[in-house]
């Protein structure tokens, strides 16, 4: 009967929000999920960044509806009192419904088929114009495409890391690994500990590691008071080296943007190779990018000489850099705050710190359909096929409850995005905001 249920206030649950003591809410259901932190498929960190809290909102987006099965052996037995939903709330799960009633989370049409068939096609380019021809605008060209096949993989690593785009869960772990480890050389573990939470605390300056560029990038001047990263557990520190970057960053942020996959390289081994840390398949993750410093290598030293092996290396890495940039774009210049993310105002929280990048229908295979980053981040377990097709419905719900939906052109995204790092930009050069100066500093802001 309803009297005897065990209730318990959120300011209760509240209470209960760190490892060996986490407890969260679901549609007013409380779970002790401390036993579930270090198997979650999702990485401990959205468990940890939304404990004590209603995750209801962030639950649905995430989870198909036979999750809701196996919450049942982790039911405390309370209910949460005060539970509530608000109206954003109640349309964004009607939305989410209704889409799922509709078959679209499982309509993928052939998009991997395509992805991993052009992908094919493009390694044998690559093949060809290296092994093959002797011109070194053939070698440049390899380069280009080799840049294109390192986008178009990733956009399958990315798809089959948030819902499976292959016949098996076996099947789909592969397709992580190629597409990810072997043809990249980026860690399909490395990703996931990153994405899952850089979707769950979308642009918290504190708790979204996809912000957290210290000391090269600040998006905010609220970085500027070396705050601590809840996901790395270290402190951002904005000392002399970072302030004299950051006050140049809207000049350093295109050419760094085309070496940028050095630094995941290097991210990658360091998630790897850190003993402290548990990676979920560990060995196959190490396997997958020993075959990338295997092939990469190799194919480099096939051209004639170091000119063009530097030449080959740096166009590649450029020309991946636009979809870096472009990761930047939907980001950089939304809204930012500080703090943990808070499950009841999911839907507000991922409409503020996202922006789409409009373009035509025959562009979304360049982008990988994360130009609508907007509605990639509401339902994330929906096929790149159909954003396209609920923007429409998205935009609608934003105008409906006086949330903003921006959708930029690419050329204005960018100006957005520098226009942003400008602003932090002459915010580090004053002078007024104290920290110890470095000799570079000195010389290249001494005037008169």
């Amino acid at each position: 009967m309803e009297g005897e249920k065990k209730y318990i206030s959120s300011d209760e649950l509240k209470q209960h929000d760190e490892l060996g003591d986490l407890w969260i809410s679901i549609q007013g259901k409380v779970y002790d999920v401390s036993s579930w932190v270090n198997k979650h498929p999702g990485g401990d960190g959205p468990l940890l960044s939304l404990a004590g809290q209603d995750v209801t909102d962030a639950f649905i987006a995430y989870h198909p509806g036979s999750a809701w099965q196996y919450l049942d052996e982790f039911f405390t037995g309370y209910y949460l009192k005060d539970f509530s939903a608000s109206d954003v709330s109640r349309d964004y799960r009607r939305l989410v419904s209704e889409f799922s009633k509709s078959g679209l989370f499982e309509k993928k049409g052939h998009v991997a088929f395509c992805s991993l068939f052009s992908v094919s096609v493009m390694v044998l380019i690559v093949l060809y114009g290296v092994l093959r021809c002797e011109s070194v605008w053939s070698h440049l060209g390899s380069a280009m495409v080799l840049g294109m096949l390192w986008m178009q993989s990733t956009y399958v690593g990315h798809d089959s890391g948030h819902y499976q785009v292959m016949m098996t869960s076996g099947y789909n772990k592969i397709a992580q690994l190629l597409a990810g480890n072997c043809v990249t050389g980026i860690s399909i573990a490395w990703w996931k500990w990153t994405h899952n939470q850089h979707h769950i605390a979308c642009n918290s300056l504190d708790h979204d590691p996809d912000l957290q560029h210290i000391p090269m990038f600040a998006v905010s001047s609220h970085l500027f008071n070396s705050i601590t990263s809840y996901f790395y557990g270290r402190k951002l520190k904005f000392d002399s080296l970072a302030r004299f970057f950051i006050s140049y960053q809207h000049w350093t942020f295109y050419p760094v943007m085309c070496v940028a996959r050095v630094n995941l390289f290097l991210q990658t081994f360091l998630l790897l190779f850190n003993p402290n840390r548990r990676v979920p398949d560990r060995a196959l993750n190490i396997m997958g990018i020993l075959v990338f410093w295997t092939w990469f290598p190799l194919l480099v030293s096939c051209l004639p000489n170091w000119e063009q092996r530097i030449m080959f290396v740096l166009t590649s890495f450029a020309v991946t850099s636009i979809q870096h940039v472009q990761f930047c774009l939907n980001h950089f210049s939304a809204n930012v705050y500080i703090g943990p993310p808070e499950g009841n105002n999911w839907f507000e929280k991922q409409t503020s710190g996202t922006l789409d990048i409009s373009c035509s229908s025959w562009m979304d295979w360049f982008f990988g359909g994360l130009q609508f980053q907007l509605e990639h981040h509401l339902f994330p377990r929906l096929p790149r096929c159909q954003l396209r097709k609920v923007s429409p419905l998205v935009r609608d719900l934003c105008k409906k409850h006086n949330l903003p939906y921006r959708s930029l052109s690419f050329f204005e995204a960018n100006q957005w995005t520098v226009r942003t790092l400008r602003t932090a930009a002459l915010q580090a050069r004053d002078l007024t905001n104290p920290v110890p100066k470095n000799l570079l500093w000195e010389a290249v802001n001494t005037h008169g």
